[in-house]
């Protein structure tokens, strides 16, 4: 070896004969730690002469995260397309200036270490804990690393936003009206905020705020609210900029220029307004002033000077104005109540659903032509009939006179009746059932339900049933149910679907000892009787329950039940239960908010304990007076410490407001 290494056994080799020597230690070695070593040996640079079998690329060094299994070799990979590592030509960055193990140590006159971290435009960027920064591809807010993500993600000092703005996001909150939806939110978070751009995209329901504690309070509130299915609604709140609509406002001069303009577009003998193409005005050109009717704060600003200004307006026309979405135009049912024709021609209006949003107005003109959803229709009468279904009055749409429509109107105004409660047929029927109810649920909050023998027939049968969930029932509060469901939309075996119920009443009420122990609201109950014979009884009863885990304690959640109860009689005036059906979900939040306000009274063995003199006396007038049985009247003066015109103003009271229920009556 001589002269740098040049001279093998005094003969300089062929460029062949050192290729095959390379060639053959890639056999046992890595190719690329081999070839880097001979080109920097060829350059001059002092280099270990030893194999180094360990893989360079992405080792667990600070600032990468580790990989698993086999170590990622990048330039191999590259090597396998064909290309050259760095993908410019020639040998790439990492077999040039690169040995992350550290064998080659470089002279003054190489280049700056910083090039063994160059840029790489084509590879994917890392998080400090291995993992793909979606908040960076997706050009979510917030820094790098794990400091700045949202929704789930973000530090544990909460949410953090360079911008203090923050987007909220709910999956499938369009099912949710949002009087119902705010105001829920509202209520359970724990600092006060103001939705800024409620919006519907898709499914999902957006809307802003500008303070990070009430970001983080909406954060907390994911799965705290359930909604009538039963499920949890969930809430994602990430950092944000500011909405794009913002940087469009308004400043009040702009709006008295856009008032003095519309003056002009307005015609009062007709109640006519012309907004066409009003972006193009000389009057708001000439003062730099934009006016776009897609945006949300520029639609507000209209919407509001017609409701200063105009609220009896009859014609209002928006063509040609780039509009795609029409959510600010539902505010004109309450501010234009008498607006009749609606002209939307030439604009971005893409789907029919968009009508969806303004079919309270009662129009009879509307123009929509020149509009991307009428290409959606295969012929004439499909548009007409779906436009037609959101506004029944109609008459001419793009111009063209429509047949009269058939309608029957209702000049009142009709609202829903409000629910009743129970419907039993009979006070002879009321009377039996709620005794039956009375008994068959203390026994079942008693603990030992074996008793329950007795109120099934021998040939009884039982099913429960919990709603289908996508959630990993093991999460769920209705797991210790889901795995005996018998939901007949997620089952198709049909031995699966026998096995699920429970036949005669041994096995029902060995089923029913493995149920959690429980505690029933019965004032919560409403029972609705189905079929009544002098030979059958069939009952539906629904309510609310608890879950009662260590010492009678109960959880915190509440779930709500209904039950289809087919019996026979038995005895005198007794039933016997053949059919048991029962469906658990989570309780709304409604009614969480209803349940235990009046706690059942504790069941006893004697339905009046010793008591003293006077107060076995008050009991008796006080029952008398409420016309409550002994029980409940006992209730209620123990929880106003025997304090009979107290007692008896609470009674009148909640007696009032319907919070009393029947079994309180029965005697």
């Amino acid at each position: 070896m001589a002269d740098g290494g040049h001279y093998y056994n005094g003969k300089r080799p062929a460029r062949l004969t050192l290729y095959l020597l390379c060639c053959c230690h890639c056999l046992f070695s890595d190719c690329e730690d081999f070839m880097v070593r001979r080109e920097v040996t060829r350059t001059g640079f002092q280099v270990q002469e030893e194999h180094d079998d360990r893989t360079l690329p992405f080792r667990n060094r600070k600032g990468r995260g580790s990989t698993k299994g086999r170590p990622f070799d990048r330039s191999r990979r590259d090597r396998r397309r064909g290309n050259q590592t760095g993908g410019f030509g020639g040998p790439g960055p990492r077999s040039r200036f690169e040995d992350t193990d550290g064998d080659v140590t470089m002279s003054d006159n190489s280049q700056d270490s910083s090039s063994q971290n160059r840029f790489n435009p084509y590879g994917r960027p890392w998080r400090g804990d291995g993992r793909f920064d979606r908040d960076k591809r997706q050009g979510k807010g917030g820094g790098g690393g794990r400091g700045g993500g949202g929704g789930r993600g973000g530090d544990r000092g909460g949410l953090r936003s360079q911008s203090n703005w923050f987007k909220v996001t709910i999956p499938h909150g369009r099912k949710y009206d949002k009087k119902w939806l705010v105001p829920a939110l509202q209520n359970i978070c724990s600092v006060p905020y103001s939705p800024i751009q409620y919006h519907v995209d898709h499914n999902r329901v957006h809307f802003y705020v500008e303070d990070s504690a009430a970001a983080n309070a909406l954060q907390k509130c994911s799965h705290k609210i359930t909604d009538s299915d039963g499920y949890k609604v969930e809430v994602h709140v990430n950092p944000s900029n500011p909405p794009a609509f913002l940087l469009a406002d308004l400043k009040p001069e702009h709006i008295e220029h856009l008032k003095q303009c519309m003056a002009k577009r307005f015609d009062g003998s007709q109640q006519a307004l012309d907004l066409n193409n009003i972006r193009m005005d000389p009057d708001l050109v000439s003062q730099n002033i934009e006016v776009i009717l897609n945006r949300k704060t520029s639609m507000e600003a209209v919407i509001k000077i017609i409701e200063e200004n105009i609220p009896e307006l009859s014609c209002l026309n928006l063509s040609n104005n780039r509009i795609h979405k029409l959510d600010e135009l539902a505010e004109l049912l309450t501010k234009a109540p008498n607006l009749k024709a609606l002209n939307l021609s030439h604009n971005e209006l893409k789907t029919d659903r968009e009508l969806e949003k303004i079919k309270g107005l009662k129009l009879v003109e509307l123009w929509l032509n020149r509009n991307p959803l009428c290409e959606l229709f295969k012929d004439q009468a499909a548009y007409i009939s779906a436009v037609r279904q959101r506004f029944p009055r109609l008459l001419k749409l793009d111009g063209n006179d429509l047949p009269p429509p058939i309608r029957f109107d209702v000049e009142t105004p009709t609202t829903i009746p409000p629910s009743k409660g129970s419907y039993f047929g009979s006070d002879e029927i009321k009377a039996l059932i709620l005794r039956f109810l009375q008994q068959y649920y203390s026994i079942y909050d008693s603990g030992d339900r074996q008793p329950l023998l007795d109120a099934y027939h021998d040939g009884a049968s039982l099913s429960i049933t919990t709603p289908y969930s996508t959630q990993n029932p093991s999460r769920s509060s209705l797991g210790e149910y889901h795995k005996d469901s018998r939901n007949l939309k997620r089952l198709k075996d049909s031995t699966m679907r026998f096995r699920l119920i429970k036949h005669t009443r041994l096995n029902v009420v060995a089923f029913l000892n493995e149920l959690p122990k429980t505690q029933h609201d019965i004032a919560s109950f409403t029972v609705d009787v189905n079929t009544c014979t002098n030979t059958l009884l069939s009952f539906t009863v629904s309510g609310v329950f608890k879950e009662v885990v260590v010492d009678g304690k109960s959880r915190e959640s509440t779930m709500a039940f209904s039950r289809v109860f087919v019996t026979v009689p038995a005895g005198t005036s007794g039933l016997c239960i053949v059919n048991d059906q029962l469906f658990i979900r989570m309780a709304t939040t409604e009614e969480i908010r209803r349940a235990f306000v009046a706690p059942a009274p504790t069941p006893s063995s004697s339905p009046v304990p010793t008591l003293t003199a006077p107060q076995q006396e008050m009991l008796t007038a006080f029952s008398l007076k409420s016309g409550m049985n002994l029980e409940w009247s006992q209730k209620c003066l123990l929880d106003n410490e025997w304090d009979f015109n107290r007692a008896a103003q609470i009674f009148t009271q909640l007696k009032a407001e319907g919070k009393i229920p029947d079994v309180a009556f029965l005697k």
